[in-house]
């Protein structure tokens, strides 16, 4: 018997990585034996008398302990293997799996049955492969073959179990794969039968509802995913006797958002509107390997024209490059560190060889159907066949795959893990070369760092004349977002970017791709997006908050109803994609016009969009040339809306990029308002006078109050309005055919006017309205005749009032009315007041509004204490109490009018300087929160507290100060503005009244 055996004959094996483990695992062997019936141990006695036989089990016990517990585990089969060799024991293996599925169809339950087969083919395909005995070939189809019929098995199972449950009915019950509609591909490394020695199983689960028997069609879909996720429980559940295969559903179509089962017909539907050309890549190696495969082969036929494309155009050409660009080809990259080295993913590895052949076959497969094979050894030769690659560096590469894959099986072997690194441990990365056969290390690490820079040198060459995906040379690691699976070495190269939580980044990628966002969902707008993928993620990672503008870009993406035009913009010109990135990482506002309006990237673009703003007048001239094309009512509003968009983005860019300090942004915002509100006005009175006429001799004004009438306004601003009417006649109407008196005519007109300004669109809102500020307030008419206003301002308007008309001045209407009205504030502006009252009514007022509106942060820029009101609340006090001697201290803008009563004597220097520093700080901490915040900040008590992240990004580097000393400024400025308002008017109201300070009601309270 001893001459027979298989292991007396098997030379040139690796010695034992440790002798130890080799004397452990014998004897352990032997122990199971003894166990056993009488005979064995005498067989076994004669094997290890032999040296060649006791050179294999130290070579297999010395090396690895999964092998040494499988033969413990199963000692008859591992003695057979020995006397028997793999080719006998493999046949066996055969005919156990044809026998397992007959008794699967039966409804025998296979879990145990298979996991036994599984570990019976685990120790014969290794003596295979540590005797030599078997080529790589070989060994990789065993698997695979395994698998297949593994998972015939357990398919064959499920749905037998389906039938008895009454969901299917099945065309034969004896073979119930058999025309069941059930339909699974085996993708990747198993469906060209080149399973690795620890493989997963890559499958996609697909079904025919037109070939299923069911009396319930509509609950199938539900019955599917069961059966999907059973059959996977069969192949990879972990029990006391091991598992089959791990079984990963993730090559299937956008695997984030479909089930485990996927119709026929929606898969169909998937690969030609949304397939991309990984996935084109990974169907290169499919084939039915379980269920019905008659239909699955159909399905495969189906899906030929979305694989080998014919005609590919130079943008298809570029996304299959770009496969491999976004796989950093470190050309130049100095010497590879091998211990550590990830031999499938890493430089010169698995994956390149792979890449290289199948981004050729994508590209020349469809006109060369030769080229349409599944496996990488078969494929390279057809390249070479076909003249596509040189003989020598096919021969090349195939001798670097079975390198590594021989190295793979052996460092997959040691444990029964799926991996692919090199160990970096010295003595673990000598037992690794051990087992490899080699003497010593240094033969090992000269072989294996030749064979990753020949791979490397071949795969860079191949794509020498390819277009840089870099866009200038940046250069982002590898960057891989193809497969099914985050790539680790993405991972850490989003790590390294700077990203926090780089498995996020990589999933949201993984969803564009999948074409989950509407402006995702063609294959230029994917293609071109792989392009920009690199620059993108860089200049992502360059924002101070690189997360949190990811996530802006995202939301960016989702919400844009298309991206091939504004991706083809971003590729022609990358400061265009810098600008995006830059906008959206620090001013969400602007990021969601954007994100409404990609068009108006086509005015970045233009000569003038980073020159100064134009003045009002060229404004309103530019805007009433686009009115005036408008034919109707509809047009003009969608027109101007986004001619007020355009102009919005371009000031709030340049205040973003500082090309605009807060003072010039203010008047640039405040002039597209004036513009709108001076071309909007005669374009409604036009088409209201179409229908209700014009009363002669009568025109409307607009008065504007606030940060409009102050040039003060920001990119949140709404427009405070009050409306005023040359006084008619009495009894006068309107001439046209619907004639209104005045009061209703006038009324109406500001109503449509406020519609026109305020009424969203397809191109948004122009701007909110604010009425309050009218002669009685709420309870006022909307417009109000110059007689009424006159008389409102001078018998009745509160002290409050008077304040705000500080800031007001006419914006547009006919001239004569506009200097009626400026003469009448001018008049209520420079009357003499009672000091003491007016001190009163403005101390009484604010300690009002601090008690309607309590504060405790520092970022309420407006009511805080310190903040923005006390500033203006003095200005508009002083100018109330010195206009009849100083008229000239009187201006609508709050920093010229404490600059005139400076130079007005009325004011002391340090008072002017402190409040003119302070005025300035809160404006441009305002400006800069309405234009980066996308709704208010609520931010934790206390000027010391922890501020929330999106706040601390709106305000990092203002006024060249980092967050911490941007607060203490604020701190000290609230501080001394405070101490002057205390001063000025509060400390003498309290001294002339010996009494505490409270809310007042009555005449002069707001």
């Amino acid at each position: 018997m001893l001459e027979a055996a298989f292991a007396t004959g098997v030379r040139g094996l690796p010695g034992a990585g440790d002798d130890t483990l080799a004397r452990v695992g014998r004897e352990r062997w032997r122990s199971a034996l003894a166990e056993r019936a009488a005979p064995t141990l005498p067989r076994l006695d004669a094997l290890t008398a032999d040296p060649h036989a006791q050179a294999l089990m130290d070579a297999m016990f010395g090396n690895s302990p999964f092998l040494t517990w499988i033969a413990e585990r199963d000692p008859d089969f591992a003695l057979d293997l020995m006397y028997h060799g793999p080719d006998v024991m493999a046949e066996r293996g055969v005919a156990e799996i044809a026998c397992l599925q007959e008794s699967a169809a039966a409804g025998t339950d296979p879990c145990a049955a298979l996991r036994l087969c599984k570990r019976r083919l685990a120790l014969t395909t290794a003596v295979a492969d540590i005797t030599g005995h078997w080529e790589l070939e070989r060994i990789t189809r065993c698997l695979a073959t395994f698998a297949e019929g593994a998972l015939r098995t357990a398919c064959g199972f499920v749905l037998a179990e389906a039938a008895k449950r009454g969901i299917l009915r099945l065309p034969n019950a004896a073979a119930p794969e058999d025309a069941s509609g059930l339909i699974i591909i085996g993708m990747g490394k198993l469906g060209a039968f080149e399973l690795n020695y620890s493989s997963d199983i890559d499958i996609i689960v697909f079904y025919d509802p037109q070939r299923m028997q069911t009396d319930d069609p509509q609950a199938l879909a539900q019955h599917m995913n069961r059966l999907t996720r059973r059959l996977v429980r069969l192949m990879a559940d972990r029990t006391a006797d091991g598992y089959v295969f791990r079984t990963d559903l993730r090559l299937r179509p956008d695997p984030g958002s479909t089930p485990p089962a996927i119709a026929v017909m929606g898969a169909e539907a998937y690969y030609e509107t949304m397939g991309q050309n990984w996935e084109r890549a990974a169907m290169i190696k499919a084939r039915p390997v379980a269920g019905d495969r008659v239909a699955g082969a159909q399905f495969l036929d189906h899906l030929i024209p979305f694989i080998w494309r014919k005609n590919l155009d130079f943008a298809a050409i570029q996304d299959i490059h770009s496969i491999k660009r976004q796989i950093n080809a470190h050309r130049g990259g100095g010497r590879i560190a091998l211990a550590g080295h990830n031999i499938k993913l890493g430089r010169g590895g698995i994956r390149e060889i792979e890449f290289f052949v199948q981004t050729q076959q994508l590209i020349f497969g469809g006109r060369l159907p030769q080229l349409r094979v599944r496996g990488t050894l078969e494929a390279l030769y057809a390249l070479a066949e076909a003249g596509k690659i040189a003989v020598a560096t096919a021969d090349e590469l195939a001798e670097a795959y079975r390198f590594l894959r021989r190295l793979e099986h052996r460092l997959q072997m040691i444990a029964d893990e799926q991996t692919h690194i090199v160990p970096e441990e010295p003595k673990r990365f000598a037992r690794v070369a051990t087992f490899l056969g080699y003497a010593d290390t240094a033969a090992f690490e000269r072989d294996l760092l030749a064979v990753l820079q020949r791979v490397e040198a071949h795969y860079a060459d191949l794509f020498e004349d390819a277009p840089a995906l870099s866009l200038g040379g940046v250069k982002g690691g590898n960057l891989v977002f193809t497969g099914s699976e985050p790539d680790p070495d993405t991972l850490r190269s989003l790590a390294e970017l700077g990203f926090t939580n780089p498995k996020a980044v990589d999933g949201s990628v993984r969803g564009w791709h999948h074409g989950r966002f509407r402006a995702m969902r063609s294959t230029r707008a994917r293609e071109l997006l792989t392009e920009l993928m690199p620059l993108l993620l860089r200049e992502i990672a360059a924002q101070p908050e690189p997360d949190a503008a990811f996530l802006a870009f995202d939301r960016f993406l989702q919400a844009l109803p298309a991206g091939v035009q504004l991706f083809s913009m971003f590729y022609a010109n990358p400061d265009l994609l810098r600008l995006v990135v830059h906008i959206l990482g620090m001013a969400p506002r602007l990021g969601a016009l954007l994100a409404r309006r990609s068009s108006l990237l086509d005015s970045v673009v233009s000569r003038d969009f980073f020159s100064p703003p134009p003045p009002l007048d060229a404004l309103e001239a530019e805007l009433g040339t686009v009115l005036s094309r408008c034919r109707y009512t509809e047009e003009m509003l969608d027109r101007g809306r986004a001619w007020a968009n355009e102009r919005k983005f371009q000031v709030g860019v340049q205040s973003l990029q500082g090309l605009l300090d807060t003072g010039a942004a203010g008047i640039a915002w405040t002039n597209i308002a004036e513009a709108a509100l001076r071309c909007f006005l005669p374009a409604v009175e036009a088409e209201f006078a179409a229908q209700h006429g014009r009363i002669p001799g009568c025109g409307m004004a607009i008065i504007g109050m606030g940060k409009l009438g102050g040039r003060e306004m920001t990119a949140a601003s709404d427009l405070d309005l009050i409306f005023v009417y040359a006084t008619p006649a009495d009894g006068a109407h309107s001439d046209g055919a619907k004639p209104l008196a005045a009061p209703q005519y006038f009324a109406r007109l500001s109503q449509r006017l406020i519609i026109a300004l305020t009424s969203p669109t397809a191109e948004g809102q122009l701007y909110e309205t604010d009425m309050r500020l009218r002669p009685s307030g709420k309870a006022g008419p909307i417009a109000v005749s110059m007689q009424s206003f006159t008389h409102y301002q001078r018998e009745e308007a509160w002290t409050w009032e008077q304040m705000a008309i500080t800031r007001a001045r006419s914006i547009v209407g006919p001239a004569p009315l506009m200097a009626a009205i400026a003469a009448v504030l001018r008049e209520r502006l420079t009357q003499q007041r009672d000091p003491q009252t007016l001190v009163r009514d403005i101390a009484e007022m604010r300690a009002k509004m601090a008690h309607e509106h309590p504060v405790d942060s520092l970022w309420e820029v407006k009511h805080v204490r310190g903040g923005l009101i006390d500033i203006e609340f003095i200005a508009q006090y002083l100018q109330l109490l010195h206009a009849h001697q100083h008229p000239e201290v009187l201006s609508v803008t709050t920093v010229d009018a404490l600059d005139r009563l400076e130079r007005a004597g009325l004011m002391e220097q340090a008072t002017h300087a402190d409040l003119c520093q302070a005025l300035a700080l809160w404006q441009a901490v305002q400006a800069r929160l309405r234009l980066t915040l996308a709704g208010p900040v609520r931010p934790a008590a206390g000027a010391g507290a922890e501020a929330p992240q999106a706040l601390e990004r709106a305000v990092r580097g203002l006024m060249g100060l980092d967050f911490e000393a941007l607060v203490d400024h604020m701190t000290e400025a609230a501080a001394r503005v405070r101490a002057i308002f205390a001063q000025m008017i509060e400390e003498p109201v309290a001294a002339a009244e010996k009494a505490p300070l409270v809310p007042a009601d009555g005449r002069h309270a707001p």
